[in-house]
């Protein structure tokens, strides 16, 4: 990449990293919680290790703040577990879940670095699912909302800056993969039922956070991936903004105008669905506004025109790390996705693409003007620990200092960014690949198999390896984003 000069950051950026709670905490069945929907998708995804253990963040969370703190972060962004804060149906509360996200709010602050905390993220309680089936069940909306204010009421006097749900948009495009399409007989009608549900939700803690949160700022957070015309054949940059359409730009236009667009509404009436309204649901969204965009951004990618005559085809995820196995959709009359030539792809087929970010950021700006933090960046690979005991990630660092110098441009450009965590700070849980699949700063040493072959994540050490990206990462941090800690070319 070309870098003409070094670009500034704002004195009061916030440096950091991210996690979830599902993925880095362990401890599923201790300490008073009890099992969320995302725990028994985990276990899915064999021969990879589930998140019963994971980094086991919930036993190891004053090593992994030392840590961030070592590294010069301002800022922590995490998530708060469902099942671990309400167990059961009873609505009680759970006073060691409360503990624990005490201890580790006052652990970040003690260290100034500024909590940013995650409302939901993928991990509905089991209890829900068993009462009331799921996310197509509006109850769920009362559930959420009593959560929310649960959440406010004991971390609020401490933590200013909250998100609502994490990717809502990625939870109905890839809602088989997540699990969310449990239970639905007819998904393509009824993502969008549950859509309105997640919708409802994000107002109702938007709502509850200005109104219990003294200083309080609450944003969504999307999952962003640009979307490139393959040609610039006039039909090939519709296909592109249909796919922008149908993967991003329904979310974020809903979050900011608070109502549903005319595209939205018109798909709905020419393929004869009924999202569910209700009376009262669109004086509730309307209430809503957002102080800010949490932005998740890895890859790009690339669409082509499709014929209505087109075979359709399903969006499948790389799920084994090994390149070539990704199959990019086809929607017949919508879009097409497809193989970008003009960038490297990582083992899982994601494009390396630092450009995207700069797009991502300004395509946000350009279109809501409301301020932006990164909330997820990052670069997952096959790592393990060399002869001489450290980590070397030397791709992950380019990742970084190219996105990172993306960010500085965008800022430049007159977005209004006022923070980057990138996805992860520790190693944690994949997704779909357990520990094969990471993103890390700092390297956890175990692996699937050791992780399947215990009971208790008390059997394990757990050892932290700080990468050579943690400590590239820490001179740039320390620096405010002027030591780049190489030439740059």
């Amino acid at each position: 990449m070309y870098y003409k000069h070094d670009p500034k950051f704002p004195d009061d950026f916030l440096w950091g990293a991210s996690s979830a709670a599902w993925q880095v905490e362990g401890g599923t069945l201790e300490d008073g919680r009890t099992q969320a929907i995302i725990d028994l998708n985990s276990k899915t995804k064999q021969p990879f290790a589930d998140n019963s253990i994971a980094a086991g963040h919930y036993y190891h969370y004053k090593q992994d703040v030392a840590l961030m703190a070592e590294c010069g972060f301002s800022s922590y962004r995490f998530s708060l577990s469902w099942s671990r804060i309400i167990p059961a149906e009873d609505h009680k509360i759970n006073p060691k879940g409360i503990q624990f996200y005490n201890n580790l709010i006052d652990e970040l602050l003690k260290n100034n670095i500024t909590p940013i905390v995650t409302l939901y993220h993928y991990d509905m309680p089991c209890w829900i699912e068993k009462k009331y089936g799921g996310w197509l069940n509006r109850a769920v909306i009362d559930e959420f909302e009593y959560f929310c204010r649960v959440c406010f009421k004991e971390f609020g006097d401490r933590v200013k800056y909250w998100l609502s749900i994490n990717e809502q948009n990625m939870q109905i495009v890839y809602g088989h993969w997540l699990g969310i399409s449990k239970g639905c007989t007819n998904w393509f009608e009824q993502k969008w039922q549950i859509n309105h549900i997640m919708n409802l939700c994000h107002a109702k803690a938007v709502i509850a956070c200005h109104e219990m949160v003294e200083n309080g700022k609450i944003g969504p957070v999307p999952g962003m991936v640009p979307i490139y015309p393959e040609t610039c054949k006039p039909m090939d940059q519709i296909a592109a903004m249909n796919a922008e359409e149908f993967t991003e730009k329904i979310w974020n236009d809903t979050y900011v105008y608070r109502s549903y667009s005319n595209f939205l509404q018109n798909y709905w009436k020419n393929n004869k669905i009924d999202i569910g309204m209700e009376s009262g649901d669109e004086e509730l969204m309307a209430k809503a506004q957002i102080d800010f965009f949490a932005v998740n951004c890895y890859r790009s990618n690339t669409a082509k025109d499709a014929l209505p005559e087109a075979e359709a085809k399903e969006y499948l995820l790389n799920k084994k790390g090994q390149k070539g196995e990704l199959q990019f959709p086809t929607n017949p009359g919508e879009f097409a996705l497809t193989k970008n030539p003009f960038v490297e792809t990582n083992d899982w087929d994601w494009e390396i693409d630092p450009s995207a970010l700069r797009y991502t950021l300004r395509y946000m700006w350009n279109h809501y003007r409301l301020p932006m933090i990164i909330t997820e960046n990052g670069f997952g690979m096959h790592e393990s620990v060399a002869d001489d005991g450290r980590v070397h990630d030397q791709a992950r660092i380019d990742f970084l200092r190219d996105n990172i110098y993306q960010v500085g441009l965008a800022i430049e450009d007159g977005c209004e960014v006022w923070g980057y965590n990138p996805w992860s700070f520790t190693d944690l849980l994949s997704t779909g690949n357990g520990m094969a699949k990471r993103y890390g700063l700092v390297y956890i040493d175990v692996t699937d198999d050791q992780l399947n072959n215990v009971q208790s994540a008390k059997e394990l050490e757990l050892k932290r390896i700080k990468k050579d990206s943690f400590y590239w990462y820490s001179k740039l941090i320390k620096s405010n984003g002027s030591d780049w800690g190489k030439e740059m070319n």
